[in-house]
């Protein structure tokens, strides 16, 4: 099994490294990829220092799954030439979400869309992923008819040019930005870029991916997303509307059911997630779970989870692992 990372050398795709290390996937030879200017360069895997190549020869060395992190235009430009070797591509950028050739997948949710025939498969985004986790097992349930989320996201989803800011702001010291505010003590309602109706592309990607993954396009989403000087992990407040009527501990058991989730969720001894406690795990975390007191089968939930692992590296791998348990490569 020889498995590619494309943009190893950056955030996810070290945390791809690690995820694939800890998980113990079948990898008989890695093919680190970067930049030109990493090439040379080395990433340690099982103990062992692997030099990074070049796409083209990452390309030439034909893996068998491809796991890309390297941004919207590599992924355009390169996911169809590996895949047109038979390269299984799972890319983690916003370039093939909504293509409605392409499979957007968590595999606790939708992995049944996947076929043989899927030579590129998307990796949805990382505040979608931890949502539509804790949204999935009560839509089917009750059946969802209005979101709206209110996210805080951690700096390590712009990257690292977002953490060496906000260490640079710590210090005092002058240096690159990555926002157009300082990001240190303060909230900047401003992730991706702003488009034409007033909303920025990561919340409408709330929108489009949250309905894609939970199959019903007539779901009503409403987004605000939000940068918070945190590292470790996103963070979303949701309030959820019902087309039927709930019982609170039936939600419960539907959360605390369902595989990857975990109910944090005792406020008289001040447990409710944090970014904190969901840093370097794999696991989503719901809590702060009540019933809505101004509208009729609403509920409200909080919901964390580590941006790199879940909603990014982790869902990768996680992919990567069902197309071979369900022997699809």
């Amino acid at each position: 099994m020889k498995v590619a990372v494309v943009g190893a050398t950056g955030l996810v795709g070290r945390s791809m490294l690690r995820v694939l290390e800890e998980r113990s996937f079948p990898v008989d030879e890695l093919i680190p990829v970067a930049s030109e200017r990493s090439v040379g360069n080395k990433v340690v895997f099982k103990n062992r220092k692997v030099p990074v190549v070049s796409l083209r020869d990452g390309l030439a060395m034909k893996p068998n799954i491809a796991l890309f992190s390297a941004g919207g235009s590599v992924s355009k430009e390169k996911a169809p030439l590996f895949a047109a070797q038979g390269t299984v591509v799972i890319d983690n950028s916003s370039a093939w979400r909504m293509d409605p050739d392409i499979p957007l997948v968590v595999p606790e949710i939708n992995g049944k869309v996947l076929t043989r025939e899927d030579k590129i498969i998307a990796n949805p985004n990382c505040s979608t992923i931890q949502m539509v986790m804790v949204l999935a097992p009560l839509h089917q349930a009750y059946r969802i008819k209005r979101i709206i989320v209110s996210t805080y996201q951690s700096i390590t989803g712009t990257g690292k040019a977002a953490v060496d800011q906000l260490e640079n702001e710590r210090r005092g010291v002058e240096g690159p930005k990555a926002y157009p505010h300082p990001i240190d003590m303060n909230c900047i309602p401003h992730c991706d870029v702003f488009l034409e109706n007033g909303y920025t592309k990561e919340e409408m990607k709330l929108v489009n991916e949250t309905r894609k993954i939970l199959g019903d396009n007539k779901l009503k989403i409403s987004a605000t997303a939000v940068r918070v000087p945190v590292v470790g992990g996103h963070s979303e407040s949701v309030n959820i509307e019902f087309k039927n009527s709930f019982e609170m501990d039936d939600v419960y058991r539907y959360l605390r059911k369902f595989p990857g989730i975990i109910v944090l969720d005792d406020p008289s001894k001040n447990e409710y997630p944090m970014p904190v406690l969901a840093k370097g795990k794999d696991d989503v975390f719901v809590g702060r779970i009540r019933k809505d007191i101004s509208k009729k089968e609403t509920l409200n939930v909080w919901i964390v989870a580590d941006n790199l692992r879940k909603g990014a590296a982790t869902n990768a791998v996680q992919i990567a692992e069902y197309l071979i348990i369900h022997d699809l490569i």
